[in-house]
């Protein structure tokens, strides 16, 4: 054992290595995807043996895969984010039902904010919807122990386990013992066993359904009563018989605390009485630990529910308060006292809970107010395509094809590329989730036949969620444009491998899989193919597929610049230069700007990686060419 700094992914990829965790997969997306990047790193450095990981296809395919390792008896984990649970709903509604063998804990990483997704759901509603049991952690110390406990659990009633943390719990830091060395489970000797109850029949799903509901309970009292129960922990405060109660969940509890502490020392300073009350952080959201906060509840008067995202805690205290005629009054997101949305934070709580206890006179909310307003307000920057990157000339490529004159809708889709919504590309009229620009597109092309319909998507993207699209757009010949943006990785979670790559996790490489064989295979007869950086070659092809009528599709094949050397920048004649801008207007590279007193374009030289689609633009040809970055990935 030694003791490390680790994030909270890494401590939770930690502690599924230290349970004997013998199969892991997921599909990557921020802020879960250090998990798996942990179990590969320690897998390929020889410190965890025996485990087998993998970045999956989609989330579906990933629970899918675990399902049958759990049927054999392996211990299991599942990573996703908040919104590839949706993807992986199928399996999930079902798996529950049929039940597991070995344990399978289901990662899932809400994001509230957001602050890198599209929505903030709230995984907390899928346990009670599917009738998963849900660990819900305030700190990555608390997970740690979490998700070891989650394994016993699974095993114990053989059922999933949710285990859901929040961004800041996945990203914050601490300190762990840790094992140096960790070794899969031993998988049972009679491995699979062959049995009716694996196939969901209706009988059999109607008999599971029972099984759940009962096991349900039973989860319940151990949330209550046993080691599970650790993991909804209470304490007192203040002067007095407590009349006041503050219920909290996830992080909200962290920072509960750090506020009720605060309030606690300025009123010692002030000479002030903070009234008596009572705290319970709820760990276990599902199923509710109805006697613990029953208990809790004794003698309370009112009670604050502190919580991110959905008012879950609030719901289901609310339910318990009706059940029990509880004689306390229940405030919080339905009440408008705390958050309807966003992130929680210690500052935002200790104003809520000063209130909350009657303590306005402390001043607290005015001098967080004073220090916010003495914080130096800072431009906002919006986020920006980085200098090189490919998109960007696939982008610009698409709009000089399709000219000013003539009609277009640009259906976006989920990475990097939905910045291609900013001015000035102005390239991505909708975007809804993964893989959706594609069906989006041939909703459009029924709608508005007067116009052309250009559908972008990512490489990993196209994978994942992209197929059945592009299958349903040839078989009912919708008069749409794939527009495949391939830069050989999955940029926007962090550069994971795909099938297009042929780079796996646990070492050997497959062959790459064949977007353009794909297309071809399924029956596209217009392909067609360029580099991006080369504004004539990418023009003239995204124009051939464009006009083509019926399906069709153009591939943009260049690396991510984060995963390539730079090249040598380009240079301006600043002599030259009549300080047109339309360089600027055009592609809005962050490696060109406006030198107002000399009236010229100047190029940094720091941030210009060489790609040349500027140079392209220019009507002057005042822009040197520089050395254009390689276009071959070297396999990490």
């Amino acid at each position: 054992m030694s003791k490390k700094l680790l994030m909270g992914n890494e401590a939770f990829a930690q502690a599924a290595l230290e349970a004997g965790v013998n199969v892991v997969a997921g599909y990557p997306g921020t802020p879960s995807s250090e998990v798996i990047e942990t179990i590969a790193k320690r897998h390929a450095a020889g410190s965890a043996e025996g485990v087998h990981v993998e970045w999956s296809s989609n989330e579906a395919i990933a629970l899918g895969l675990l399902a049958g390792a759990a049927y054999s008896g392996a211990r299991t984990l599942f990573t996703c984010k908040q919104v590839g649970m949706n993807v992986a709903s199928d399996p999930l509604m079902s798996l529950n039902y049929v039940g597991v063998k070995g344990g399978t804990v289901i990662f899932v990483a809400d994001d509230p904010g957001p602050i890198s997704s599209q929505t903030e759901q709230d995984t907390r509603r899928y346990g009670s919807f599917a009738k998963i049991p849900v660990f819900d952690p305030a700190t990555p110390n608390q997970g740690y122990e979490m998700i070891q406990a989650a394994y016993e659990l699974s095993e114990r009633y053989s059922t999933p386990v949710i285990f859901r943390p929040t961004t800041r719990v996945n990203h914050s830091s601490a300190f762990f013992e840790v094992a140096e060395h960790t070794k899969a489970r031993p998988l049972p000797e009679e491995g699979f066993v062959k049995d009716p109850k694996w196939v969901i029949f209706p009988p059999r799903a109607y008999a599971g359904h029972g099984e759940v509901n009962e096991r349900l309970v039973a989860i319940a009292h151990d949330f209550d009563e046993n080691a599970f129960g650790s993991f909804n922990p209470s304490f007192e405060g203040g002067e007095g018989e407590p009349r006041i109660g503050v219920l909290a969940g996830g992080i909200s509890a962290a920072y509960a605390r750090e506020a009720l502490r605060v309030i606690e020392d300025e009123a010692a300073r002030q000479g002030v009485t903070v009234p008596g009350y009572r705290f319970l952080q709820v760990g276990t959201p599902y199923p509710f630990p109805q006697a613990t906060v029953q208990k809790f509840a004794e003698g309370l008067e009112r009670i604050i529910v502190l919580e991110e995202l959905d008012h879950f805690l609030e719901d289901q205290l609310l339910a318990l308060c009706g059940r029990t005629h509880g004689a306390y009054d229940v405030f919080g997101k339905l009440t408008g006292t705390t958050l309807d949305r966003g992130e929680n934070s210690a500052d935002i709580l200790t104003i809520q809970l000063a209130d909350f206890l009657g303590l306005q006179g402390l001043g607290l909310a005015q001098a967080q107010n004073e220090a916010l307003a003495a914080d130096i307000a800072l431009p906002n920057r919006p986020p920006v395509l980085c200098p090189g990157c490919p998109h960007r000339g696939s982008f610009y490529a698409c709009k000089q094809a399709v000219g000013r004159k003539r009609k277009a809708e640009f259906s976006g889709d989920i990475g990097c590329y939905t910045l291609g919504n900013a001015a000035p590309l102005n390239a991505v009229d909708t975007c809804l989730c993964m893989g959706a620009g594609i069906s989006m597109a041939q909703g459009f092309s029924v709608t508005q036949p007067d116009s052309k319909h250009l559908a972008f998507v990512g490489d990993s993207t196209f994978f994942a969620s992209g197929l059945p699209g592009v299958v349903n757009a040839y078989y009912n010949q919708h008069d749409v444009t794939i527009v495949v943006l391939d830069n050989s990785t999955t940029a926007m979670t962090g550069a994971q491998p795909h099938p297009g790559t042929g780079q796996t996790l646990m070492g050997p490489r497959s062959k790459p899989v064949s977007i353009e064989a794909i297309l071809r295979a399924i029956g596209y007869e217009c392909i067609t193919k360029a580099n991006p950086y080369h504004l004539d070659e990418a023009v003239e092809a995204a124009r051939t597929a464009i006009d083509f009528e019926g399906p069709s599709a153009v591939i943009f094949k260049a690396p991510c610049i984060s995963l390539v050397p730079a090249g040598k920048p380009v240079s301006i004649d600043a002599d030259a230069c009549t300080g047109c801008k339309k360089c600027l207007k055009s592609i809005g590279c962050p490696a060109l700007s406006f030198d107002v007193k000399a009236g010229v374009v100047r190029v940094d030289e720091g941030m210009c990686t060489g790609c040349g689609l500027c140079t392209h633009v220019c009507p002057f040809e005042v822009i040197e060419p520089g050395v254009e970055p390689p276009l071959d990935v070297e396999v990490r």
